[in-house]
């Protein structure tokens, strides 16, 4: 078999096929070497000089694992049958590993060349069809090996399993095996692998073989082909040894070889090969109309549950941690404001912070509050504060799934944190939204189903670890979870938003969107949630036991004065709000009359004040601002000397420490804020009051924090580039593949050793030069620019004077001007360049 090979290999030369990947790489079209940085955008940082240098850097081991990641299932089933396969591999043989001896699905034989092509395109296999060859990382990176096991579960060859075995040893297990003796080691393990892939003689040697035997190789047979033996292994294990069927592969370990493991398989190298993706097969229709109203009432609450959020945290918001980050209390406090839980406090604080409305304020004391990006988002109507969330969220790389696990040092993850950044996170979201938007509208499928096509369409390269799921996996359950928090998706179906973010119809997902692509995409969401959304609603019911009901969501102004005159009780439909004593008193505190909230009352309630209600506001409006409070030290005076009176004989005023003053003023030694925190707390209404006299009105600024952006998404690597670019690219690559590679005439000063550039004298680079632009020619010269940085490049002069050279530069695709005296030499090219 090697003599054959070796034959294939000089045929193969003869008819001049590509003997490395730059030589096929030369061959391809401008568009396959466009497809290929496309594909892997990382071999253009930097650009290449020439295609050695691009075949060189697709064979790395950083650029060929990231490649091998994008692969669908069975283009790496491909790939990995080829690891196993001889180097090169003729197309037939690819072919029977993947089918197998028997005739097996057509889908294989039909899907095998858009796998082979693939791999092709992304230069990770080169050849002809007769001598396919893996890019020799590839190889490595996918071959058996007892560190690293195949995806296959094949084992090493029999030539490897013997490498360093004795001679006479060899000879043993071939007698054993019923062949004629040999001369030499070679010819012997060549012999044994011979009988090994012929499949008559196989299995005339497993006809022979005990029950047992055969139970062994069964358990071996899809892997991990290794197995443990005993100094004095059983009878049926000293047949399988003794035959070469089991090869030593360390002291106690035996292997089953590649050539009897393809046998008992019936050539085949996977189990299941899978040509084609998982169908996505629709769990259940709903209508469409059900989904988009449902879909909508979500968003709504969505914006209702950062508004929430940031509007508890403008006055008092919570400390960051000393690590950055929120604290696990504090994020407790946070789930209670919004009556959620944990998880999706977690979920709308992270969506506040990604999409620029939330940041640190960075004050000494650092804390968490609103940007002023908050105050224009209020302003924006709901469809676009919406559209603002979503397009946020999916571009966004945090990841508020990871919240309260660890990282790989043990330590704590926690919201705000640094440490939540998963680069995969908008590529994973993006996909998963894109295959239910192949679904017809309404169309939902289960979890499972979805993870399973996208699993096959980016399988993990690593297993994860028992009772645990990879991280793409996890990324794509978080996903569906918060698209159906955030209303982009409903009982698993795309919302009509939602699939409009994605793209324009028939496009949607199918490719990156740029900015401009992506500003349009939230229009037309927006433009489609717009008359889902309830309309704003100008007035409440108040009713007999101090309650008000809003029946729908209330227009802005509306809603903020009855958040201060009111506690929201409960949230739903309709809200509910409370009035008390102590709400009745904060809108007091913030400047309002008992006049102006009963006439505000009366214009927005569609039924009349209740008397309790009334009799409440007069109540406290009454008592509010008896007691003054000031900042001596501080102070209390009230006209009234027997409620001073009172206040000093209740034990309950202790630790404020008064003492009289005057028949109506009383010192107290705690601040102003403690003092007026400790009335309240007493039962009475006082108000501060300023060194002039004047009642303050107390209620807190909201704080904001200096402008801040949004924070940037943590790339996965190199973007794809655009057209443009890649045009680009592609030309210089050509132009320096040029340069390097374009025979050029003997000068006449030696050339320097190792190939380097040409050295010419100043009269001969001259001389040239001008021959050059009377002629028309292209030269190859070699320059030092003004860094020192050296380079060799193909020019056609066009013109020299003022010590100048002017030319077409074949490399950088322009006309340019160059020093002479910055050029090292010139040599003519043997032929004109194309």
């Amino acid at each position: 078999m090697t003599t054959r090979r070796e034959t294939g290999s000089s045929g193969g030369a003869a008819r001049g096929g590509p003997r490395t990947l730059a030589e096929e790489l030369r061959a391809r079209p401008d568009g396959a070497l466009a497809a290929l940085l496309r594909a892997r955008p990382d071999l253009l940082n930097p650009v290449p000089g020439d295609l050695t240098q691009l075949a060189t850097r697709a064979g790395t081991r950083a650029s060929a694992v990231r490649a091998l990641e994008r692969l669908d299932r069975f283009a790496l089933q491909a790939a990995e049958a080829l690891a196993v396969a001889p180097d090169p591999c003729p197309y037939g043989t690819l072919s029977a590993l993947m089918t197998g001896d028997a005739p097996g699905d057509p889908r294989i034989a039909e899907a095998l060349p858009r796998a082979l092509a693939t791999l092709r395109e992304q230069a990770l296999v080169w050849g002809g069809e007769d001598r396919l060859r893996l890019v020799r990382t590839v190889r490595e990176l996918l071959a058996p090996s007892p560190a690293h096991p195949s995806p296959t579960g094949l084992g090493p060859t029999v030539a490897e399993a013997t490498a360093g075995m004795s001679p006479g040893r060899l000879q043993q297990i071939i007698a054993a095996a019923g062949l004629p003796g040999t001369h030499d080691p070679v010819s012997a393990v060549a012999s044994l692998t011979a009988l090994f892939e012929d499949r008559t003689r196989m299995a005339e040697l497993l006809a022979g073989a005990p029950a047992e035997a055969t139970t062994v190789l069964g358990r071996l047979l899809w892997g991990p082909p290794y197995g443990t033996v005993t100094a004095d292994p059983a009878p049926h294990l000293r047949w399988l040894l003794d035959r070469g069927l089991l090869l030593p592969a360390s002291p106690g370990n035996v292997v089953l070889p590649r050539e009897a493991a393809l046998h008992l398989r019936g050539g085949r190298a996977h189990r299941t090969p899978e040509p084609v993706a998982p169908e996505l097969a629709p769990a259940a229709p709903h209508s469409t109309r059900t989904v988009d109203a449902t879909a909508a009432g979500q968003a709504f609450t969505a914006l209702g549950a950062v508004e929430d959020l940031l509007s508890a945290w403008e006055s008092d918001g919570p400390l960051v941690l000393r690590a950055g980050g929120l604290s696990v209390r504090d994020l407790k406090r946070a789930a209670a404001v919004l009556d959620t839980t944990e998880e999706a406090a977690a979920f709308w604080i992270e969506l506040a912070y990604a999409a620029g409305l939330l940041a640190s304020d960075g004050e000494v004391d650092e804390r968490y509050a609103p940007t002023p990006a908050f105050d224009d988002w209020l302003h924006l109507p709901a469809e676009q504060r919406w559209a603002r969330l979503a397009t946020a969220w999916l571009a966004a790389t945090r990841t508020p799934g990871l919240v309260g696990s660890r990282d790989a040092k043990g330590r704590p993850l926690n919201v705000l944190g640094a440490e939540l950044d998963r680069s995969p996170a908008p590529e994973v979201r993006h996909r998963a939204l894109a295959l239910l938007a192949t679904l017809p509208p309404g169309a939902s499928v289960t979890a499972d189903t979805l993870l399973d096509r996208m699993h096959w369409e980016r399988p993990p390269r690593t297993p994860a670890e028992p009772g645990t799921e990879d991280l793409r996996t996890r990324l794509a359950r978080w996903a569906l979870a918060e698209a159906e928090l955030l209303g982009v998706t409903n009982r698993g179906a795309l919302s009509a938003p939602g699939r409009a973010l994605l793209g324009p119809e028939g496009e949607a997902g199918t490719k990156p969107l740029s900015d401009a692509e992506q500003g349009a995409c939230a229009v037309r969401a927006a433009a489609l949630l717009a008359p889902l959304l309830p309309e704003p609603l100008d007035h409440i019911l108040l009713q007999a036991d101090l309650t008000a009901v809003a029946p729908g969501p209330l227009k802005r102004p509306l809603a903020q004065v009855l958040g201060v005159l009111a506690d929201v009780e409960s949230k739903g439909g309709a809200t509910v709000y409370r009035f008390t004593p102590a709400s009745v008193r904060r809108a007091l505190d913030a400047g309002q009359t008992a006049a102006d909230l009963k006439a505000f009352l009366t214009e927005h309630s569609r039924t009349p004040v209740p008397q309790p209600l009334a009799y409440l506001i007069d109540d406290v409006a009454r008592r509010h601002g008896r007691l003054r409070v000031g900042a001596a030290s501080s102070y209390l005076r009230c006209d009234d000397e027997a409620m001073l009176a009172e206040i000093l004989a209740d034990r309950r005023s202790a630790p404020l420490r008064l003492r009289r003053l005057a028949p109506t003023v009383l010192a107290a030694q705690a601040a102003p804020d403690a003092l007026l925190e400790g009335l309240r707390a007493m039962g009475y209404a006082p108000a501060a009051e300023s060194a002039e006299g004047d009642v303050v009105v107390t209620r807190a600024d909201a704080h904001r924090t200096p402008p801040r952006t949004a924070p940037a998404p943590v790339p996965e690597g190199p973007p794809v580039p655009d057209e443009t670019l890649l045009g680009a690219a592609v030309r210089a690559i050509r132009a320096g593949d040029l340069a390097s590679t374009a025979e050029r005439k003997p000068v006449a000063a030696p050339a320097p050793a190792g190939g380097g550039l040409p050295r010419t004298t100043s009269a001969d680079t001259l001389a040239t030069m001008q021959a050059a632009v009377l002629t028309g020619a292209a030269v190859w010269i070699g320059y030092v620019n003004a860094e020192g940085a050296a380079s060799q490049r193909v020019i056609a002069p066009v013109r020299v004077e003022g010590g100048f050279v002017t030319g077409y530069d074949h490399t950088a695709d322009e006309v340019r001007t160059y020093p002479l005296h910055r050029i090292t030499g010139v040599a003519e090219l043997a032929d004109e360049p194309a």
